[in-house]
């Protein structure tokens, strides 16, 4: 070994450098110099870097001490051996060897990281290595210097940067509660933590607000998540939608109290308490040697939601206060993911009340058509949507049946849907014809965006087209007597037709604009339908989704209306279940009716001639009929009314005149004539001859109304037949 001499001297004089023309003085410090061998030695039992070489035949030449203990390898002298054969066996020697092969092969330096346990080492740590050929003058490789340094800390950082990184991509991919806690825990397992669970006080789970102020006393909370490494490992001591009451001295409990993470080991005092207090968490906390444990608060928008557990079992290094400060990064964010899906939740509950509200409760009774509907509601972030279907009886046994969808979603769409299906019912009260009812509606829509654009503070001019308030519908037409259906649809899917022998037909309803365009025509057909034919009205959430086009939908719904159903609830359901997922991307709603047809022991009708000597007539026939009927009980006031309304047919329009008696569920009157006027009230002086025929019908009558057709007018009155006639709740 080599010698370090001490060459401090005392030095007093001052010399002068006549070069330089400056004074200089020894310098005071002491200094030793060592030979090159000793300064080597020195070197390298002090170099951060693990140092060793081997010569041409991967031997031992030269290996520091701090390699020795990583490796477990003593102090004894290692020269001219082998490190696979020190270590038989161990997959990281291997490792080593392989690497130090290839580089004496290649003659190309190498260098690489690697996460790994070493034999004489109690951790895992993160290396970074440097494996070169040592060549003499000529090139030739005569041996290999391998150098590593411990770059744990950085290697650490650099994974919780990862993590976090990681956390923003796959938290909060959906709006629901349960899943964003489920992406927490599944993010942590198993590289940062053996064992996560997320648990929400109950109030958050069901989508309301957490309770103001501090929690004083035991604290519920719900278990919506966990995750373990090993399946099973622990055993679950709160199972998953089970409530669990944490005392006021639980870690839990302090930490929904005090807003701040907390990191303990078993051993704490508030820890052992807390574990021993339920003999299934001690338990696993035993068998399972869990050796550090996490709480953080799920803290967002300033409220505490829930707490976040995450424990370490199987990780030999326990957490650190850089993993509290990332445990606590992580559950801030997957607390505003789990508030947003909060607030989803609770939004999506109010819009979906308030459609199924503004959604018939109960279809009317009615003798045109049998009905069945469903309506199966949204269930992904888009939310509610504003689809909806009606069924309107109409004068004279007819029947209008109505399917719209409004755009948007949420409770600007159901209640747009509201205002809208109240616009229709109030136009169809009008008796309007289908394109002359969609052109009324249109005209409700523009209004409504106007109204809306004026409310944000819009000018008209900035309300176009473009307005975020817009729809499609079909509206279509039923008359039992005749067997015909009138149909009508703006920008809406046209509607499926299957007659008596099976057949489906999708029918050629000129398509229309969507509702709130403006200025557009619409244009209805009308044909004949044999009676049982089935009538299907639906939205374009039925047939056509992000993953299906819509030909590929309506292709389905044709085959599954061909398949027999017993009844229409049951095709109602075979056509949701075989089109839609539960929770489908956008809501759908789907109504069948079947059609009947009146015959000649339902309606009667007589022509008349535009003659005041008929009116007598008509009372007579009116009084036999309702006497065939065995509505002797209707037939006073019956005959008065249609005394009423045939005289005003005379004095008022012109001939033909028709008069006719349905009987269904109601008894309704009709008289047609070919003027054009409609009639009105109006209130009779006390010495005016008339004006008071139409206000004596409206009070003897349970509905009276006027309907324009295509040759004039006709002008009808309905009374409820008598409780006990058979045909009264059909």
């Amino acid at each position: 070994m080599g010698r370090c001499d001490d060459a401090l001297g005392d030095h007093s004089d001052v010399s002068v450098s006549p070069r330089h023309g400056r004074s200089t003085s020894p310098v005071d410090d002491r200094r030793t110099t060592c030979d090159d061998a000793t300064l080597v030695e020195l070197a390298l039992a002090q170099s951060p870097l693990l140092l060793a070489v081997y010569d041409t035949q991967l031997r031992i030449r030269r290996m520091d001490s701090a390699v020795r203990r990583l490796l477990a390898l003593g102090d004894g002298d290692l020269r001219g051996q082998r490190l696979a054969d020190l270590l038989p066996g161990n997959p990281t020697v291997e490792g080593i060897t392989q690497q130090l092969r290839r580089v004496m092969e290649t003659g190309e330096s190498e260098r690489h990281e690697n996460v790994a346990r070493a034999p004489g080492d109690s951790r895992e740590r993160a290396w970074a290595a440097s494996i070169s050929p040592i060549k003499d003058a000529a090139g030739r490789v005569q041996g290999i210097l391998t150098a590593g340094f411990d770059i744990s800390e950085q290697y650490r950082a650099r994974e919780r940067l990862a993590l976090l990184n990681e956390a923003s991509s796959r938290i909060g991919s959906t709006l629901d509660v349960t899943r964003t806690a489920q992406e927490l825990a599944e993010l942590a397992v198993p590289d940062y933590s053996d064992w996560v669970s997320v648990d929400l006080l109950d109030s958050v789970y069901h989508g309301g607000d957490p309770t103001p102020g501090q929690p004083t006393g035991p604290v519920a909370l719900r278990r919506v998540a966990h995750q373990a490494a090993v399946a099973g490992r622990p055993a679950v001591v709160v199972e998953l939608g089970q409530v669990e009451t944490y005392p006021q001295f639980s870690p839990p409990a302090r930490c929904l109290v005090t807003g701040r993470p907390i990191l303990h080991r078993p051993t704490d005092p508030e820890m052992a308490r807390w574990v021993a207090d339920n003999p299934l968490r001690a338990a696993a906390a035993y068998d399972h040697e869990f050796h550090s444990v996490m709480f953080v608060p799920l803290r967002a928008r300033g409220s505490i939601l829930g707490v976040a557990v995450f424990a370490r079992h199987a990780h030999l290094d326990p957490f650190t206060q850089d993993d509290l400060l990332l445990a606590e990064e992580l559950g801030a964010r997957a607390a505003v993911a789990i508030d947003n899906a909060r607030h989803y939740t609770r939004e999506h509950a109010v819009a979906l009340t308030l459609q199924r509200s503004l959604l018939p409760q109960r279809l009317p009774v009615q003798a045109a058509v049998d009905v069945a509907s469903r309506y199966r509601p949204a269930g992904s972030e888009l939310g509610v949507g504003g689809d909806w279907f009606d069924v309107i009886p109409l004068s004279g046994a007819r029947v209008a049946l109505v399917v719209g969808d409004v755009v948007g979603h949420g409770v600007h769409a159901a209640a747009t849907m509201g205002r809208l299906r109240t616009a229709v019912r109030t136009l169809a009260d009008g008796e309007l014809p289908p394109e002359e009812l969609l052109t009324r509606l249109d005209d409700v829509v523009t209004r409504l965006a106007v109204e809306e654009g004026l409310a944000a503070d819009a000018t008209t001019e900035d309300i176009d087209a473009t307005s975020d308030i817009g729809a499609t519908c079909l509206y279509a037409v039923y008359d039992p007597v005749s067997r015909r259906c009138s149909l009508a649809r703006a920008g809406h899917p046209p509607p499926a037709l299957v007659t008596p022998d099976g057949t489906v037909t999708f029918l050629d309803v000129p398509a229309g604009p969507p509702l709130g365009l403006g200025g557009l025509p619409f244009e209805a057909i009308e044909l004949t339908l044999p009676v049982g034919s089935l009538l299907v009205l639906y939205t374009d959430g039925l047939v056509e989704s992000r993953d299906r086009d819509i030909d590929d939908g309506l292709h389905d719904l044709c085959r599954l209306l061909a398949t027999p159903a017993p009844s229409l609830d049951a095709a109602c359901d075979t056509v949701l279940d075989g089109l839609l997922p539960s929770h489908p991307n956008d809501d759908a709603a789907l109504l069948i009716a079947r059609t009947h047809g009146l015959d000649d022991s339902q309606v009667v009708s007589w022509e008349l001639p535009a003659e005041p000597a008929v009116v007598a007539r008509s009372r007579a026939q009116t009084g036999d009929q309702l006497a065939a009927w065995g509505l002797d009980e209707l037939a006073f006031t019956t005959e008065l009314v249609v005394s009423e309304l045939v005289t005003n047919a005379i004095r008022h329009g012109r001939g033909p005149i028709e008069l006719r008696l349905i009987r269904t569920s109601t008894l309704t009157c009709e008289v047609s004539d070919a003027s054009g006027g409609a009639p009105h009230l109006r209130r009779a002086h006390a010495f005016d001859e008339d004006g008071r025929g139409l206000l004596l019908v409206a009070q003897l009558t349970k509905r009276w109304g006027s309907r324009h057709t295509a040759d004039g007018k006709t002008i009808w009155a309905e009374q409820s037949l008598p409780p006990t006639h058979p045909m009264r709740d059909r």
